[in-house]
This record gives structure tokens, C-alpha cells and sequence, in this order.
């Protein structure tokens, strides 16, 4: 009988079904998937019993250096702790966003020897006359493109102008990458928020009454056009609000290419949670009413989302401004690589809203898929041998002070979740037992965009 370098038993959740099974790993990749009671033979042999065997997790939607006290160190310790084996890192990163190959050829060997899990990176252009840098880094590995229709910052994070976009576009499309957006209309927003700072109306709910839906629809709607005349494959990154999701659905049944993603805190937070905790549930776009919460469920469970993401964004208690009376000083965005596989399995498959298959295509599948990411996202033989074990049995508490992000913070302070993350394993390797990180940082590596004609690491 063959023999294999490592042996995996448990529950294991393939594309079309779950079975009691069991995968021998060669050299990084599955090798071989027994689902008919056979046993294989392995120099080491890890039997998870029970848990559920889940495809690695992928969370696309992270911010390392927005916050530069953060990094690739601590984010991927997270990441490798909450069971996500492969992340996306943002481009806006300070003092310079990735918008040009050098930069982004620099991002990669920054890279080398910190990572935990492997990383991805997205790449992003200039305000002005950026659309050359488009084909040079789509080759360099970016995993795709990511620009925005509001402005956070002028030069970090700026709104791209229309003629720019359409310009980009076309360009990404020959590519064959993904043209993403963060999609709100900052022209109606920043009104709002001066009528609401001259009447010194700063208190939470104040952030989501001054992005009211029509900011996000507004935004995905021209952007909906836009791909429609170029043909591009449009993503629109935290979806918070239905009414977007149907615009999205009626223009996917006009032909356009258009994917989404919601983050977690679209699922699991409202409105009286931003009155709550302030600061702490502060992010672009805001958190809903409770009725737009339970739509977006019903939409997630009829397939209209293809995937959830976290927006992991560790801005400190000095960003945040914590017991700031005004909730326009406080940054936007919240910690949550390490986080959102527990909530998100408590929420979806152990409350019954979610099957196991389900959660892996939310959770890894789509992701993997919709931006065309090699060897990522299933079970399934060839594909890196990366895995995410949760025991359903075993509870998560999370505790803010225990976070692997710097960023001590998050309203989900002392929640239990059903279901525990007891072993994150990357291309065959434990990088977290259920207890501690298992690997030396600079285990993780670097993969590169569809695009690629080569690794930048060479």
C-alpha cells in the first residue's frame, strides 16, 4: 500500500458532499482522498475524529499597513489562529499605496521570512494617469485591483475620477484579473456629515445616517454600467445593504460579470450596536438597521452573496478615539482575520442557517475562485494540502485581550461561538495545533496573481 508523507482523518467537506474520509498529502498537495472507508498509510498520521475538515479558509479583504504598527506578523498570527490559511492583503498601505510593480515588488520581499499563512496581494492606481502601472503589475503577481468611488485619503486612498475607471477597466479586462471597488458616493456623504457637524450632531448612530443606502447604491450602480460597456469582471467589496444586492443580481442577469462580498459585521452587528459601542463598530460603510440585517441573511442563504469577508482593519485605541463623544474623529474599520471563522460558524452552520458546504464556499470555495487563485479553496486532489479543522463540540470565547492583532478590540468581547478552530494547516503543515502557533514566521509564502508570467520572489 502507498505510503504517504502525511495522513488526514475526519469530516471531511468536499465540494458536493461530506464524508467520514481521509487524505494523504505528498509534497504539499493532496495526493489522494479516500471517501469509501478505505485507510490510507502515513509517516504522519492526524485524525481529527468527528471535526469537520474544512477547505482553508481565505478571507480577501485585509489591511496589514493601514495601521503600520501592524504588519505581516502579527495580522498573519491571526490569521493562522482563526483558522484562515490564506489572506489578501489591501494595497492601501502608508506611506505609499501599492499602485506602481516597484512598490508591489518590494511588498513581496517585505514579505519574505514574516509570514504564518500564505498571502496574496492586491494592487491599486494612482488618482492620476496610473492605468500604465495596470499590465506590469497584473504580471508582477497582484491578485487583482482595488480602487474606490469615495476618498479616505487624497494620495492612500483616493476616489478614482470616471474617466480613469472606465480607462482601468478596459485595461484589467485584457488581464483577465478582477476590477474590485469600494463603492459609496462621497459627494453626498461629506455634504452630510458638514450639515451634521455644523448642528453638532456627532453621536454613534450619526455615522450611518450620514451614509444612508442611497451612498452605497448610488456608487455600485454606476459602477454596475460601467462594467456593463467594458466587459470587465467587477467585484464590489462589503456589500452592507439588500438594495445593493438586487441592483447587483439585475445586472448579473443582464450579462455583467459582477461578484460581491459582505463582511461579517453586515451579518452579525446593527445600528443599536453602533449606538452601543461607538467607535468599536465604526466602519465603511456603516452597519445597518436590524431589518437590513436579516435581508442580507436571506440573501446569503438564497446564494446572492458569493462570499464574507472580514475588512480586517486594526486601527489602535488612539485612531478609534475611544470615549470620543465625536464619532467622525474615530477611523473606520475593525480587527477581524482572527475572529471571523468562529462567529461566522457559530451564525451559519451550528444555528442550522448555513450547511457545512455552504460555509466552505462563503468561507474559502468562491473566493478562491472568483479571483482565480491557483490550488486554493477545495478538497480536492492537486490542490495545496491547506485546511481548516473546527471541532463543533468545543466552544470559542473571544477575548479581546488575547488577540494576535496589536489592536486589543472588538464588540464581540466575551461572546462564545459554537465550534472551535483545533488545527490550521497550510500546504501540509500544522501552523496552529489549538493551542499555539506551530511554525517559525517566514513559513507563509507569497502567491501569485493569475496574471503572473512569473514569481517575483526569484
Amino acid at each position: 500500500m502507498r505510503c504517504f508523507d502525511k495522513v488526514i482523518r475526519g469530516r471531511l467537506v468536499l465540494k458536493n458532499k461530506v464524508v467520514d474520509g481521509e487524505i494523504g498529502i505528498d509534497k504539499e498537495k493532496i495526493a489522494y482522498i479516500a471517501a469509501n472507508g478505505e485507510t490510507l498509510e502515513g509517516d504522519t498520521i492526524l485524525d481529527f475524529g468527528k471535526s469537520y475538515v474544512f477547505p482553508g479558509m481565505i478571507d480577501e479583504h485585509v489591511h496589514c499597513f493601514s495601521n503600520p504598527e501592524e504588519g505581516f506578523v502579527p495580522t498573519s498570527a491571526a490569521a493562522a489562529v482563526g483558522g484562515v490559511t490564506t489572506f489578501f492583503d489591501m494595497p492601501y498601505d502608508r506611506p505609499h499605496p501599492i499602485n506602481s510593480v516597484e512598490i508591489f515588488k518590494d511588498k513581496v520581499k517585505r514579505m519574505e521570512g514574516q509570514s504564518y499563512v500564505d498571502i496574496c496581494l492586491w494592487s491599486t492606481i494612482a488618482k492620476q494617469d496610473g492605468t500604465d502601472q495596470i499590465l506590469p503589475l497584473a504580471e508582477a503577481g497582484a491578485v487583482a485591483f482595488k480602487m474606490s468611488t469615495f476618498e479616505t485619503d487624497p494620495f492612500r486612498f483616493p476616489r478614482i475620477p470616471d474617466p480613469e475607471i472606465l480607462k482601468a477597466m478596459n485595461l484589467i479586462k485584457n488581464t483577465g484579473l478582477v476590477a474590485a471597488f469600494h463603492s459609496e458616493n462621497d459627494d453626498i456623504i461629506f455634504s452630510m456629515i458638514d450639515e451634521y457637524k455644523k448642528e453638532n450632531k456627532v453621536y454613534p448612530r450619526a455615522h450611518m445616517e450620514t451614509r444612508p443606502p442611497v451612498t452605497e447604491t448610488s456608487a455600485i450602480l454606476k459602477l454596475l454600467e460601467f462594467a456593463y460597456w467594458t466587459g470587465v469582471d467587477l467585484h464590489i467589496v462589503h456589500v452592507s445593504h439588500p438594495r445593493s444586492l438586487e441592483l447587483i443580481k439585475q445586472f448579473q442577469q443582464q450579462g455583467v460579470h459582477v461578484t460581491c462580498e459582505t463582511c461579517y459585521p453586515y451579518l452579525l452587528l446593527d445600528v443599536h450596536d453602533l449606538e452601543k459601542f461607538g467607535p468599536k463598530s465604526k466602519m465603511n460603510p456603516p452597519v445597518r438597521y436590524p431589518e437590513d440585517v436579516k435581508k442580507m441573511w436571506e440573501h446569503l442563504e438564497k446564494g446572492t452573496i458569493d462570499f464574507i469577508s472580514s475588512d480586517h482593519s486594526p486601527w489602535g485605541l488612539e485612531q478609534k478615539d475611544i470615549g470620543n463623544e465625536n464619532i467622525f474623529k474615530a477611523a473606520s474599520g475593525l480587527p477581524g482575520v482572527e475572529i471571523i471563522v468562529p462567529l461566522m460558524f457559530d451564525s451559519g452552520v451550528a444555528s442550522g442557517r448555513l450547511t457545512p458546504i455552504e460555509f466552505a464556499n462563503l468561507m474559502s470555495t468562491h473566493a478562491a475562485e472568483i479571483f482565480k487563485v491557483p490550488n486554493k479553496g477545495l478538497i480536492a486532489e492537486g490542490y495545496d494540502a491547506d485546511f481548516t479543522v473546527i471541532d463543533p463540540e468545543q466552544v470559542t470565547k473571544i477575548d479581546k485581550d488575547k488577540l494576535h492583532s496589536k489592536v486589543k478590540l472588538t464588540p464581540f468581547h466575551g461572546k462564545e461561538c459554537r465550534g472551535k478552530v483545533i488545527s490550521t494547516i497550510v500546504r501540509g503543515t500544522v501552523v496552529y495545533n489549538g493551542k499555539e502557533i506551530a511554525v517559525q514566521q517566514g513559513y507563509g509564502k507569497f502567491v501569485a496573481g493569475a496574471a503572473a508570467k512569473q514569481s517575483v520572489t526569484k
